[in-house]
């Protein structure tokens, strides 16, 4: 089942799909939007996320926004999808309510996977029954009602990764800085490429800062800025057509021959080299 709600005043829209694969075109805003991805079979499957095979086991939930480039082609059962769009439900306006920044979305380090435990399995689905029956109920306040809901959700997604991305035992503020710090090199990796930089912003040393990462078992700060730059670039290459010295510009070296060095020590090979390996895999 397919359900919709979308308004021609704000262009916002809420989508829900028990099966995206083939509905995902339909939805009247099928881009720049962010989704939950649950797997609600008994069975695993395969989806493709910048390029990236990813094996969902039941009952396991990936998010992704519209930084991603998501591909079905491989997933050969139904896969159950929340989208939305920034004019439905801003995160980053309601950040301080749900705190899901730099956890469930706009993260710099791992994709966030979160499975769902067999003690919380009835919630979950009683959630999405609850948001079908609000599907069936079209008056004044349905956008309300589903933002609710789409809330509720979020933040008992957030919970859970905190718990199995992060660590169980963990301190509230000190998570709450980890996952400002991935937003800010979500937002300025493109001109901000030293932790002091966004040590500053946090108002801590960059010393507590890689102290902080380093208890909570992450990578070190400033690989996490530096994955966030080759991601990107690989992401440039990959799905567009622009050139290495526009995506180096775009990317803030100050020439090719710069970006390309700089892409060769992280990946262990040129940026031409990757196209042709990618063009080849295609």
């Amino acid at each position: 089942m397919k359900y919709e709600f979308y308004d021609t005043n704000l262009g916002s829209i809420f989508g829900l799909t028990d099966d995206i694969k083939k509905d995902e075109k339909s939805f009247r805003i099928n881009s720049s939007t962010i989704s939950f991805l649950w797997n609600r079979n008994n069975t695993s499957l395969e989806i493709t996320i910048d390029n990236a095979d990813i094996l969902l086991l039941p009952n396991q939930i990936v998010t992704t926004t519209y930084l991603h480039h998501v591909s079905f082609e491989k997933t050969q059962l139904p896969l159950t999808s929340f989208l939305f769009n920034r004019e439905f439900y801003c995160i980053a306006d309601h950040d301080s309510e749900v705190s899901c920044n730099g956890i469930l979305f706009f993260g710099t380090q791992d994709l966030p996977i979160i499975t769902i435990p067999e003690a919380q399995e009835k919630k979950f689905e009683t959630l999405y029954e609850i948001f079908q029956d609000e599907f069936a109920t079209p008056d004044k306040i349905q956008g309300d009602m589903l933002q609710m809901l789409l809330k509720r959700l979020i933040i008992i997604c957030t919970r859970l990764a905190k718990e199995q991305l992060i660590l169980k035992d963990f301190d509230n503020d000190q998570v709450d800085v980890i996952r400002k710090f991935n937003v800010l090199v979500d937002t300025h990796y493109k001109t901000k490429r030293k932790v002091a930089e966004y040590a500053d912003l946090l108002f801590k040393s960059p010393k507590t800062l890689s102290n902080l990462f380093a208890k909570y078992n992450q990578k070190s700060p400033q690989q996490i800025i530096l994955e966030r730059i080759t991601l990107e670039a690989k992401r440039l290459m990959q799905f567009t057509d622009k050139q290495n010295q526009e995506i180096a510009f775009e990317l803030g070296f100050n020439d090719s021959a710069h970006f390309s060095s700089f892409f060769k020590k992280m990946t262990s090979t040129s940026p031409t080299q990757y196209r042709e390996n990618k063009s080849i895999l295609s």
